[in-house]
Order: C-alpha cells, then sequence, then structure tokens
C-alpha cells in the first residue's frame, strides 16, 4: 500500500509505481518559468493499468533553475479519467473538468538545484485511458538562494563524562544541511585540531588522551563554505582509580510468569584473585527467585566478560504484575543490583497477555481456551528510522496503549525494519541497532503488561529489486521487497527470536508481503522462491525462503507461535498448504492480508482460498482495510471472518488520511476515522 511522505505503501498493482521506466511514456516535458532563474520540468507515465476501469500514475518532476519554495502542476487528461486520490501532492479535479492541479504538500515544496521527486495518484476510467499530451510545471523560488549553515551536535562524549588515562575518547556528531551537503566534521579540543571526516557517520577516535580538563567540539563545513562549531562538551581525564564494582546490565528485566529472562553480570576491575559474585533476593515478590548464575566465578583474565543470571517467575493465582529486588554482591566490590518484574499470565485488567500456541487450527492459551487474534497495526517501526525521523511515528506510551484498550483491542501488530534493528549503514546511529532494540523491547514490554498480544513482523528489508511490481529502486530497507534477504533476514530473526524466547505471548510474523511470482513469472516458481529461497529468477538478490527462517528462529530455541502469509502481497494462500514450511513445534500459522482493491476481496474467493487454510491452520488477517474512508467493506470481511473463527486487525492505529492510510485514527486518544468507527464497532461486540 502506497502512502503519503511517510513511505507506507498501497499494497498488490499500487506498488508498481516507483519502477515504471519513465521513458516508455512518450511524453514531452513542458518547463514553465516564474522566475527569471527557477524552472521546472515534469512527466507523466501511467504505473499499473488493470484494464477494467483503474489505473495509477507517477510524475517526475525535475528542478532545472534555481532553489524553488513552492510548486503546481497542470495536466489535462484526454478523456473521462478522474483522480481517485493522490500522495506527496494536493490533487485538485472539479467535478465535470479534465483539467488536474498538483500543488506541493506541506513537506515537498522546497527543492535545491537539480533535485528530483515524485508524486503519484490512483484514478478511474472507462472507456480507453491515454496519457495527457504534456505536464505543466511551474516552480516558485527566491532567484538567488540564500546558503544557509550546516548544523552540528557533537553527540559523544557527553558533558561531565570521565575518563582513566591514558584514555581513547571516542567522538561523534551528527551534521546535516537543508540546502546543501556537509562536506566535512572537524573535531576540536580548544582550537587545537583532532581530526577530520568527510562521511557520515562523522567519528575520531583521540588516543592515549592524557589527565586533564578539555572541551571538545565539532565544526561541520556545507558544500558552499558555511561552518557551524557545535556547544563545547566537556570532560575530565583523571588517573584515579574508582571504585570496584559489580555491573548489572540490564537493571530492569520483565519475567513472563511461568517462564525466565536474563540479566549480565561482570566486574569493573581485574580482581587480583578469582573473585565469586553472589546474586540474592534482596526483597520483593517470593514468586521471583534465581533460576541460573547464582554464584558467578570471575578471574584476572575474564573479569571484563559478562556472565548470565537467569530469574524465574512462578504460576501464581493473582493477575498482580510483582517484582523483585536482587543484589550482586563480591568480596572487595562495591554491590549492584537489579529489579525483575513479574509479567502477569492471569488476566483482568491488570493481567498480562497470556503464553499462547497453536492447537489444530486454533490459537491457544495455556489453559487450552481459544484465541482470536483481533486488534489493530502500529506503523511507523518500518520507516521512521532508515528515513532518519526517528523510531516511531507518535506516542507509544501508556496513554496511547490505554486509549487502545478503550476499543477492545487484543492484538498490536508493529512492523519493524531489518537494517534499523541490525544497525546497518545508513540508518543512524542515534537510531538503529542497540537503540531501536531497546525501543522495541520496551514497547513489547508495555502491551504486554497492558494485556495486549504483539506480533513483530519485518517489513521492509535490504535488497535491490526493480522487476514487476517495484516499490522502489533502493538497495536499503525503504520500501516493500518481494521476498526477505538472505544476507541479512537470518540475523534480524536470529536476533529477534533470542529477545523474546521465553515470552510466548510474543508472535513472530516472519514477513509483511511477499510476491515473489510477480519476479520469477509464475505462481508455480513464486511459491518455490517463498518455501525455498536461494536464487529466484527476477531477483537480483539471493532469498531468504520460509522453510529456512523457520529454521532460524528455532535455532535459538524460540517456541513462539510463527506466522506466515502467502503470494500477491498476502493476499493469495492457494497453494499455502502444499507449501507450508516443517515446522519442529508444530506451531505455525497463516495470514492474509485484504483490501478492498486486491484480486481477493468477496465472500466467494473467501469460501475458495481461504477456508481450506483456516480448516487446517489457525488463520488471522493482519491486515485489513479499503481506501473509501467508510467500513461496508470491512463489515462484509469481518462477518466473514467471524464466522469462521478467524481473527483480523485494523491497518493502521496511525493519524493519517483514512483513505490513503487507511488511517483508523484521528488522534492517539482514539478518536476514530469513518473507516476506523466500523472496526471499533465490531471489536466492542467480539473482543474482550
Amino acid at each position: 500500500m502506497r502512502t503519503t511522505h511517510r513511505l507506507r505503501r498501497w499494497r498488490g498493482a499500487l506498488a508498481a509505481m516507483a519502477a515504471v521506466v519513465l521513458a516508455a511514456a512518450g511524453l514531452t516535458a513542458i518547463s514553465t518559468t516564474a522566475h527569471a532563474a527557477v524552472s521546472c520540468s515534469a512527466t507523466y507515465a501511467k504505473a499499473w493499468d488493470n484494464g477494467g476501469g483503474g489505473f495509477g500514475g507517477l510524475i517526475t518532476i525535475t528542478n532545472s533553475g534555481d532553489p524553488i519554495t513552492a510548486w503546481t502542476l497542470t495536466f489535462t487528461f484526454p478523456g473521462n479519467q478522474r483522480i481517485q486520490n493522490g500522495w506527496d501532492g494536493n490533487y485538485t479535479q472539479a467535478t465535470g473538468s479534465a483539467v488536474v492541479t498538483v500543488t506541493n504538500a506541506s513537506y515537498n515544496g522546497s527543492k535545491g538545484t537539480g533535485a528530483t521527486w515524485t508524486t503519484g495518484f490512483n484514478a478511474s476510467y472507462t472507456g480507453t485511458n491515454a496519457n495527457p499530451a504534456s505536464v505543466t510545471c511551474t516552480g516558485t523560488g527566491s532567484g538567488t538562494p540564500t546558503n544557509t549553515p550546516p548544523t552540528v551536535s557533537l553527540t559523544s562524549p557527553t558533558s561531565g563524562q570521565v575518563f582513566t588515562a591514558p584514555a581513547t575518547v571516542n567522538l561523534a556528531a551528527t551534521a546535516a544541511d537543508s540546502n546543501g551537503t556537509v562536506t566535512q566534521v572537524q573535531f576540536f579540543n580548544g582550537s587545537t585540531l583532532l581530526g577530520t571526516d568527510t562521511t557520515s557517520p562523522y567519528t575520531f577516535s583521540w588516543t592515549n588522551v592524557a589527565a586533564g580538563n578539555y572541551t571538545l567540539t565539532a565544526r561541520a563545513t556545507d558544500n558552499g563554505g558555511a561552518t557551524t562549531t557545535s556547544a563545547g562538551v566537556s570532560i575530565t581525564v583523571g588517573t584515579i582509580v574508582a571504585d570496584p564494582i559489580v555491573v548489572v546490565t540490564p537493571t530492569s528485566i520483565n519475567v513472563p510468569e511461568g517462564a525466565t529472562a536474563t540479566t549480565s553480570v561482570r566486574l569493573s576491575q581485574a580482581p587480583t584473585a578469582n573473585a565469586t559474585v553472589t546474586i540474592t533476593r534482596q526483597s520483593g515478590d517470593t514468586d521471583l527467585a534465581v533460576a541460573g548464575g547464582g554464584t558467578l566465578t570471575f578471574t584476572p583474565s575474564n573479569w571484563n566478560t559478562p556472565q548470565t543470571v537467569t530469574i524465574a517467575a512462578a504460576e501464581d493465582a493473582d493477575s498482580t504484575n510483582g517484582s523483585a529486588t536482587f543484589g550482586a554482591a563480591s568480596p572487595n566490590y562495591l554491590s549492584g543490583t537489579f529489579t525483575a518484574t513479574e509479567v502477569d499470565n492471569d488476566g483482568g485488567p491488570a493481567g498480562a497477555a497470556p503464553p499462547l500456541h497453536v492447537s489444530g487450527n486454533k490459537i491457544v492459551t495455556n489453559t487450552g481456551a481459544t484465541y482470536r487474534l483481533l486488534g489493530v497495526n502500529r506503523s511507523g517501526g518500518e520507516f521512521a528510522c532508515i528515513q532518519g525521523n526517528g523510531i516511531w511515528d507518535g506516542p507509544m506510551d501508556q496513554a496511547s496503549v490505554s486509549a487502545m484498550r478503550t476499543w477492545k483491542v487484543r492484538v498490536v501488530r508493529v512492523p519493524l525494519n531489518e537494517q534499523c534493528w541490525l544497525g546497518v549503514s545508513p540508518v543512524q546511529a542515534q537510531f538503529g541497532g542497540t537503540t531501536y532494540q531497546n525501543a522495541v523491547k520496551a514497547y513489547v514490554s508495555l502491551l504486554v503488561s497492558n494485556g495486549i498480544t504483539p506480533i513483530l513482523e519485518m517489513h521492509w528489508n535490504w535488497g535491490q529489486y526493480t522487476g514487476n511490481s517495484s516499490g522502489c529502486a533502493d538497495v536499503n530497507a525503504t520500501c516493500q521487497k518481494p521476498m526477505p534477504d538472505a544476507m541479512f533476514a537470518p540475523q534480524f530473526w536470529t536476533g529477534v527470536a533470542n529477545a523474546f524466547k521465553g515470552n510466548d505471548a510474543v508472535i513472530f510474523d516472519l514477513f509483511n508481503e511477499p510476491f515473489p511470482e510477480r519476479a520469477t513469472g509464475s505462481a508455480t516458481t513464486g511459491w518455490a522462491c517463498w518455501k525455498n529461497g536461494g536464487t529466484c529468477p527476477g531477483i537480483s538478490y539471493q532469498v531468504a525462503g520460509f522453510q529456512g527462517l523457520v529454521n532460524t528462529v528455532r535455532a535459538t530455541g524460540a517456541t513462539n507461535i510463527i506466522m506466515i502469509g502467502g503470494l500477491a502481497f498476502s493476499n493469495d494462500l492457494t497453494q499455502w498448504l502444499a507449501n507450508k514450511p516443517t515446522d519442529s513445534l508444530n506451531n505455525l500459522a497463516a495470514f492474509a492480508h485484504i483490501y478492498n482493491f486486491n484480486t481477493c476481496s468477496n465472500t466467494s474467493c473467501y469460501d475458495s482460498q481461504l477456508a481450506p487454510v483456516a480448516a487446517q491452520v489457525p488463520l488471522n488477517l493482519t491486515e485489513i482495510g479499503e481506501n473509501d474512508c467508510a467500513h461496508g467493506f470491512i463489515d462484509t470481511l469481518m462477518d466473514w471472518a467471524d464466522a469462521h473463527g478467524v481473527g483480523y486487525l485494523g491497518w493502521t492505529w496511525n493519524t493519517w488520511p483514512c483513505n490513503t492510510g487507511p488511517a483508523l485514527i484521528t488522534d492517539y486518544n482514539g478518536t476514530a476515522t469513518a473507516f476506523g468507527q466500523g472496526l471499533k464497532t465490531r471489536l466492542a461486540a467480539v473482543s474482550n
């Protein structure tokens, strides 16, 4: 599904827009000048045409003059084409008129010289669907641009940080330039240049630093010669050795009731002889106890290597999330402490989400009770980080989760980004890797403690694909790719599985929307690629098949439910059962995505294609929606799902336009859009 500037996408045929070869359209671009030095041009191309009254268009715009602050496009359809919705621009077409006007969105009006960008739309027609003769582009600008200096911030070390001489001080900075590029970042101690870096991330390692007090800065220079110096950061390099301590990381862990969780322990300094660290509960809930690593031995050679401590939470009858404080003590060292909190599984308003497993064609709790997956998607984690805009889109706090509970949401699907989880370039260090992982863990813990089941899914991944239905030409994880990649997907799922194994309240969704058949050329070769991966025709990167990814997850010891979609952007399950991967735990579930513009979008298809799958394995519709700001389509779909015991999740709990998101809410207090009201009303009747 293609969306707004967030790069969220309409699925299926619409995802092909970014792959259209614009030169094939055969149109002549017309450039107009709004100022003597301002000039832009635009080229129109069809991205897809189903031959039955619907098509998508993509307009590529180039600024061939001075920087502009706004732009307007105008073109005239030769037939009866009507714009239905658009993105990355504001589309206007008066009733009965063939003239279309497009103005820039709030976020993409300012463009530098030579910049190229796109805007797109979905439209309807009857009869023939010829291209407009031309597209007129009018830009508005100041004529002579003023070079805006770059911005720069020294992110490491932090002010007041203390080092021991001879010290190694790792400096890092972030820098950006709004109307050009950053050519270099220099690091200074006072007025003394320490080092220079010309590529992001900007770093320098200052070694053998003697004792003393230092003020460090970073100076950024842009391609116009402008410079900016960051605020100074004061550090101290001393010779005093700090008191030796027992270091515990992390100092707070959540332990699912009836399961375990771990933390790690090391020493801050080497002992002169073997040192023993003893872990004991100092206070709190007696259901929490040391299950492993109660006595640890550190030697003068392994003192800095973390060792694992395992805490178990016993099953109990209450619905309270109890907590306890544990101490890590060793003679001649200051003790470390950490807190363990039991994540309860006994239900009730304060109860945690229950551990789940597959039984036949149902998902059930530990008591054997059937548990339908009913809820919403929470988009953001798949795109914000890779775009350099943080980790999430909107609040991910208790207040926002409490709003979900007023809808009786019991499941939240959380899309993730492969490169952000792994911290793979070009992901910015402050958003990716450990920082991203900790944010995901915190949100999962928040959902579970509120009685909401999290589904973690790999949404966008690495790998260049420019074939049929391509969402982008970028090798990075910035759009939907046809299959998981063998380069990073196994690492991603090894990391996610290790992070959440032992917590069977968390469900794993291996990949958002596969469409290998669009690349390989047939359903037969598509399903073979889907299951086995490897070298798949039409896909330039090595593919990780779903059998291999199931094996990857199970190799970690994780027992969580694993969900897998089908072909055609998870809208085709015709051969899912025939190609079902082998799972040593028989803990697999199927999912489908159903929107009103999909091929399989009527009860006849549901009966013929979905019902046979639902009869043998748990089936959930993990994305449902429609692009008309109404809920008539999902009402019929939910009727069918309710009758067949199939779960469903609305796309999406984000404050986007209800037709192009499609979004369920207008604010994070849970105010429903017209589309969202249909799901809210249904959940009130069938969920708890």
